[in-house]
């Protein structure tokens, strides 16, 4: 038997999503499940219906989850913090051309970001604070799933290639236990264009993930992880549930779960609540 996670409240479309199917329909407080022994192609009626769908995962315990971990930029929150910085720089366009490709998977993450970050050289750092304060927002339900993971004790953390600047002050805004980011270089209350220590790239993500099993003891099948980009790709492979947040092609291909269209709080849904 499989179960299908409708994320919408709304009877009548889960009724026309099933139409064709033999189905038991559960309403559920904030979603609708559908049971169902036969076949259905979500992908197709991801499509037609312009809405998230998702099985939920025989293999997976919601009740004993321990971590959360999520990637930042256009996964926790609305943009890539790399590219809004080069707006000030007046290089947007080439910054966010190499970080599209980057995050699609065709190009080397390191080499790109080392390029990206040598174009920022000379900026102001009070640039750091522009963007953070006028330009970044935490994604839709982000804020509500961090309090849910808050109620159930399970730990939180968000892990990037960008910068430490934003994953520092977004941790304390939205209550984060753990963060982990690069850091920029910074002369003279200017960025120097360069990146100090190791570059946090897919390994490192994944390393980390695997730092704060070891924190908490716990087994990476109590982690939820939720990416955007190919370079979650190696952090979301070692998680129990990997999550796809309006995601680019090689990521939705091989998460667990796929979230298109609505917030992040969608991710509730799986949980017995």
């Amino acid at each position: 038997m499989n179960t299908v996670i409708v994320h919408s409240q709304d009877i009548e479309l889960a009724t026309k999503i099933s139409c064709g199917f033999k189905v038991e329909i559960e309403p559920r407080t904030n979603h609708i499940r559908v049971h169902t022994s036969q076949t259905m192609d979500l992908n197709h009626l991801r499509s037609q219906y312009q809405l998230d769908l998702n099985f939920l995962p025989y293999y997976f315990d919601f009740d004993n989850v321990a971590l959360f971990v999520s990637d930042m930029d256009s996964t926790l929150i609305n943009i890539e913090c790399i590219d809004e910085i080069a707006d000030f720089a007046n290089v947007k366009a080439q910054v966010a051309s190499i970080t599209e490709r980057a995050m699609n998977g065709e190009i080397n993450f390191n080499s790109a970001l080392i390029e990206r970050v040598k174009l920022l050289e000379g900026l102001d750092v009070n640039v750091l604070n522009k963007v953070y304060t006028e330009r970044l927002k935490v994604n839709p339900g982000g804020k509500k799933l961090m309090n849910f993971f808050s109620s159930k004790s399970i730990k939180t953390a968000v892990v990037s290639g960008g910068f430490t600047y934003f994953t520092n002050q977004l941790s304390k805004d939205i209550g984060l236990d753990y963060s982990l980011a690069n850091s920029l270089g910074i002369e003279n209350a200017k960025l120097t264009g360069t990146i100090h220590g190791d570059i946090v790239d897919a390994v490192s993500k994944a390393n980390f993930v695997h730092e704060l099993c070891n924190i908490h003891s716990v087994s990476t099948e109590q982690v939820i992880v939720a990416g955007d980009g190919a370079n979650d790709l190696e952090m979301m492979s070692v998680a129990g549930l990997s999550v796809a947040y309006h995601a680019k092609p090689a990521v939705y291909d091989k998460a667990d779960v796929v979230i298109n269209f609505s917030g992040l709080d969608k991710i509730m849904d799986f949980f017995n609540d």
